[in-house]
């Protein structure tokens, strides 16, 4: 099945499912596009669809195309090989404001795939494995080896038995780093028509590798080819479906705590007035991490103690053992294991929290 013929049985899918959906009521924050987009996709991660919806509602307002852009990436990175027909249907809304129009109007599609997006069972491997490959200190040779690699090489890694993040790696070349870019990765200037037709004719399901594709040309995501690779490896039933052990949360104004991280000038200000303070994370990063260094840090580290958490995770153990190493083992020279500020991070979520009421 070619892509113009996968993309038409979607679009008509969502067709079909958006004349059983009544949009609700938008109601947008007053908040910048950088904190819609972050409440956007961890509402979503935690199953949160009032959340997600006001954020929706506010990024359509304020800035759709990033509305758009964002939901590609939450279904690839969040929703990932746990649920690809959801996948598929918010690659198909991406045909251009013009067919949205058509089938209902930017509200009615969004409101409806965030709701389904909050719904779905949930795996973040996808997001795991760019990370760890991008990372993890045991790839750093092949992260500059793959560099020089030629495309029949880099296809042949992909194709291999090879360790999963160098054929992640191989991925994300093809791709190209011109358009994928990494401070850990040389830029190559990507062939990624030849990574896709290739993974077709390694037998990857042909609709999988079309979606992947076109969202991919959507919204230039290296989450796109790694979801076909990891989806090969997915058991036909997950270990365990269950939700993450959330920390502590709390209002700051309209927002929850956790909408308020390393990404935004608010969740900064909050982290640098954590850092400050007398207590056991802010002590560990003061003594460990060079002052330059310690907002991406611990940035990074809350994200592994509550932004990435997941209600609904779908869980199996290759996906389990992906997201230990880039959370333990993947956090900087500075910290070869994250166990101990990880726990101490998540004791003192509560401190944190107070500060972001106050940014």
């Amino acid at each position: 099945m070619n892509c113009p013929e996968t993309l038409s049985i979607l679009r008509h899918e969502l067709v079909q499912q958006l004349l059983r959906h009544e949009p609700p009521v938008p109601h947008p924050l007053d908040i910048s596009p950088w904190l819609a987009m972050a409440l956007l996709q961890k509402a979503i991660r935690r199953g949160h669809g009032q959340f997600a919806l006001q954020a929706a509602a506010t990024l359509l307002r304020q800035s759709p195309e990033r509305f758009w852009r964002r939901a590609c990436s939450i279904a690839f990175e969040d929703v990932g090989v746990a649920d690809i027909d959801t996948v598929g249907l918010v690659t198909a809304s991406l045909a251009g404001k013009s067919f949205r129009a058509k089938i209902g109007g930017e509200w009615s599609v969004a409101s409806y795939l965030v709701e389904r997006m909050c719904d779905a069972p949930k795996c973040r491997s996808a997001d795991d494995l760019l990370m760890l490959a991008e990372r993890h200190p045991s790839y750093e040779h092949l992260r500059l080896g793959l560099t020089y690699g030629t495309t029949s090489e880099l296809l042949a890694f992909v194709r291999s038995s090879a360790p999963l993040p160098k054929r992640a790696l191989a991925a994300w070349y093809l791709a190209g780093t011109d358009r994928c870019a990494s401070p850990q990765l040389r830029t190559r200037k990507g062939t990624p028509q030849a990574l896709f037709d290739d993974l077709c004719e390694a037998g990857h399901p042909h609709t999988l590798v079309e979606i992947a594709r076109e969202g991919f040309r959507r919204a230039g995501q290296v989450l796109c080819p790694l979801v076909v690779l990891l989806a090969s490896l997915k058991p036909e039933q997950p270990a365990v479906i269950e939700d993450d052990d959330f920390p502590p949360e709390a209002m700051c104004g309209v927002l929850p705590s956790w909408a308020l991280d390393v990404y935004s000038r608010e969740g900064q200000q909050a982290l640098r007035r954590f850092l400050g303070r007398n207590c056991n994370t802010a002590r560990w990063v003061r003594s460990h991490v060079s002052p330059a260094q310690r907002i991406k840090f611990l940035g990074d580290i809350l994200f592994a103690v509550e932004g990435g958490l997941l209600r609904t995770h779908y869980r199996w153990p290759l996906a389990d053992e992906l997201r230990r190493l880039w959370e333990i083992e993947s956090q900087g020279s500075h910290c070869p294991n994250a166990t101990e500020i990880i726990s101490l991070l998540r004791n003192d979520i509560p401190l944190l929290n107070e500060e972001r009421q106050h940014v």
